[in-house]
């Protein structure tokens, strides 16, 4: 049955934040739930079938919050915002200051805030608060790496840990260390890259540069981590499919006084030698059902991508998909 609603913005500032630049969020939620939006002010009118317009207003009210919050609103956070939608759309006022009574899973951190775009990163969200160890299992693109780093950073900021370190094996697709050209540092940086942008993403430049010259944040190979007890700190092991299970062991035994661990990795992308199990799935196994141990699986659902990149991937999987029928 087709219904008609009006959800008035109480801000009339946020309106055009929440709307988009020529109503291009709400041109995005149409196309999503098959509704149609029209705004005269700060009000949207919503029309559509019954559950459409109860999963535009909930879309609606969430965006709202956030922007109140201070968060950019685009058509990313419009898709997260509509994947987080619970089954049954609360009904409720926009611009309440409960938020609609909803848990706050935002992660906050000098630079900006990080919300969960996927049912699974709010679950992820929550084992890092409540488990001294998480395993954040799933392929690339899910924000696995990017979250724990992120939790690292505001458990710092907080006063919860006094230090961060971040590691990953130095070995990956078969390259030894040995043979790369430069010194030890300039030899490990490129594996550990991706988090030093992580952490550029989340604290100003300077802080960074400070807090790893002072050894409040350390960035280095597994390696480096036999022999030590790792208290009052958030570690983070990284690419953890191309640990050994005896790798694996050692780091999660550094693990002392106040201090938390996530462990990340993909199982679909381990580079070991033929044969050798991977230690992320020695782990998994050892470790399932161990209290104070928490595992999250992101799956292919999660992989959040620019628009163009995944008309890139269906077109690839297309042609794949041609070419395997014509064999």
């Amino acid at each position: 049955m087709a219904i008609r609603i009006a959800l008035t913005l109480d801000d009339n500032a946020l309106a055009p934040v929440v709307f988009g630049p020529h109503n291009t969020n709400l041109e995005r939620l149409e196309g999503t739930l098959g509704v149609s939006l029209a705004t005269v002010g700060n009000e949207v009118v919503i029309e559509g079938q019954e559950r459409g317009v109860a999963a535009a207003r909930s879309v609606l009210e969430s965006l709202y919050q956030r922007a109140r919050a201070g968060a950019d609103i685009d058509q990313g956070e419009v898709d997260a915002a509509v994947r987080m939608l619970p089954p049954e759309p609360a009904t409720g006022t926009a611009g309440s200051d409960d938020g609609g009574g909803m848990e706050d899973l935002t992660i906050r951190t000098r630079k900006r805030s990080i919300v969960p775009r996927t049912p699974t990163q709010a679950d992820y969200i929550r084992a890092m608060r409540s488990s001294e160890l998480v395993f954040g299992l799933g392929p690339a693109g899910t924000g696995k790496t990017y979250m724990a780093v992120a939790q690292a950073v505001t458990m710092k900021i907080s006063g919860q840990v006094d230090r961060i370190i971040l590691s990953r094996p130095a070995v990956e697709a078969g390259e030894r260390l040995g043979f790369l050209p430069g010194d030890l540092r300039e030899k490990v940086d490129p594996y550990l890259r991706p988090l030093y942008d992580a952490l550029y993403d989340m604290l100003p430049g300077d802080t960074v540069a400070k807090a790893m010259e002072s050894g409040e944040i350390e960035v280095a190979p597994l390696a480096f981590m036999r022999g030590r007890t790792l208290s009052n700190a958030f570690v983070i092991l990284d690419e953890a499919q191309n640990t050994t299970p005896t790798q694996m062991k050692m780091f999660l035994t550094r693990l002392g006084e106040n201090s938390r661990m996530v462990v990340t990795g993909d199982l679909s992308q381990v580079d070991l030698p033929m044969g050798a199990k991977s230690g992320l799935r020695d782990a998994a196994e050892v470790l399932a059902g161990v209290r104070g141990v928490g595992f999250v699986t992101f799956s292919r659902s999660d992989v959040l991508r620019h628009d163009l990149v995944t008309r890139i991937v269906h077109a690839y999987d297309k042609a794949d998909s041609r070419a395997k029928g014509e064999e």
